[in-house]
């Protein structure tokens, strides 16, 4: 197939985009398909998290209405963590710290916003926070496994150089220059005279992975055998796809003064608490039979 000057297109699959959009205008106003997206993805994600609630015994309502509470502090994470690793941008530019549209959301600290405001309305609402911990990661999984395709859209969140079977080309005049580290740049490919970048992509890798993951614990979630389980099981597996993944990014946000990405090192952290936390709760399950 021929993909002569197509903005996005895998070469090894024979499909591509010929004009990529990322947005819908009707009535003169722009709506971006990363935030479409990203809505569908917590509705759906909030849909079969309180069916799992139900399935436990529990009242579905108790999720829709942490659902609520939790969006506006998940996107503030979000935001306030890109902010805080992109200091030195922001610190000289306060006036766009709030301007999200243009971007600049991190998954991890609207994880991180969501974690504690699940124990903060727990607490509120008199209810068990790792139940409501358990059913929530799972509608959280589907999530972010969805919402990866909005990076999609917006040709971000991709990896560096590859010639690997699922390489994917995007054209390098509607990438964002900061997203393009010097090897991607060395390796740009000129077909009929349009240059495009050949990467790895990640947005893909981490959906798929968000998906199995997704399927693992919604399958193992009527079979828990602790309260916490299913969240300690999000926690490490989650962190285990992403730790790998990272590496392969270009545009990862990394601690401050080093060239390790945050997102790494907090993946490979919530992998050993996950190891520990479950380790923990199995030895006192056993304790408590061997008693009985």
């Amino acid at each position: 197939m021929d993909f002569t000057n197509y903005d996005l297109y895998f070469p090894n699959l024979g499909i591509g985009i010929e004009h990529l959009k990322n947005s819908i205008s009707p009535f003169g106003f722009r709506i971006a398909f990363y935030g479409i997206i990203i809505g569908i993805g917590m509705l759906l994600g909030f849909l079969v998290a309180g069916y799992d609630y139900k399935r436990h015994g529990r009242n579905p309502d108790d999720i829709q209405d942490f659902g609520l509470y939790t969006v506006i502090f998940a996107i503030l994470g979000a935001r306030a963590y890109y902010v805080i690793f992109e200091w030195d941008y922001y610190s000289k530019h306060l006036n766009e710290i709030l301007n999200i549209r243009q971007g600049g959301l991190a998954i991890y600290g609207g994880v991180i916003t969501s974690i504690i405001a699940c124990f903060l309305f727990s607490r509120w609402r008199k209810l068990n926070p790792l139940e409501l911990a358990d059913s929530g990661v799972i509608g959280l999984i589907l999530g972010q496994a969805i919402g990866r395709w909005g990076n999609f859209f917006n040709a971000e969140a991709f990896g560096g150089y590859t010639h690997s079977f699922l390489q994917m080309r995007i054209k390098l005049s509607i990438v964002n220059p900061n997203m393009l580290d010097a090897d991607v740049l060395k390796h740009v490919v000129n077909v009929s005279g349009v240059e495009y970048i050949q990467v790895h992509p990640t947005f893909f890798y981490e959906s798929m992975w968000n998906l199995m993951v997704f399927l693992i614990l919604f399958m193992t979630s009527p079979k828990k055998r602790f309260n916490g389980q299913i969240f300690y099981m999000y926690l490490g597996l989650y962190g285990l796809g992403r730790f790998f993944i990272e590496q392969l990014r270009t545009d990862s946000l990394l601690l401050w003064g080093t060239s390790i990405p945050v997102s790494q090192a907090l993946s490979a952290g919530l992998v050993l608490i996950s190891i520990v936390c479950i380790g923990v709760n199995r030895i006192r399950l056993k304790k408590q039979k061997n008693a009985g």
